[in-house]
């Protein structure tokens, strides 16, 4: 099934992605610009250089899915912790998406049960 929730870690590629790279050149660029794998069951966000394009691929069971946006108008906010990537939340995704800026914002504590392995 098509879909991608809370559930989910999403990485966002730290430099600009040539759009017209597909699954093995993303693949590419996960392993040697975030230094992971790309088959672990991550979201991977890719923006092109004016923010206009986003990519995100995903490895589901039996192959990899490739979610491609591209904007009419506008551009991809960056979220404010993430300007050289790594990490970022399923919420920091949807408002990115949604082209939402958060000026000020404070996040309140929540219980997060610890994987254990």
């Amino acid at each position: 099934m098509f879909s991608l929730g809370s559930s989910h870690r999403y990485y966002l590629y730290g430099g600009h992605c040539d759009m017209r790279k597909s699954f093995d050149g993303l693949c590419g660029l996960v392993s040697t610009g975030l230094g992971r794998g790309a088959t672990g069951g991550d979201v991977f966000v890719f923006l092109n250089r004016r923010r206009t394009h986003m990519k995100l691929l995903h490895w589901e069971h039996g192959g990899f899915v490739l979610y491609y946006k591209r904007l009419e108008g506008g551009t991809f906010p960056l979220p404010k912790h993430s300007g050289a990537g790594g990490e970022i939340d399923w919420s920091e995704l949807v408002l990115m998406v949604e082209g939402i800026v958060v000026e000020k914002s404070r996040r309140r504590h929540r219980f997060l049960l610890k994987k254990v392995g």
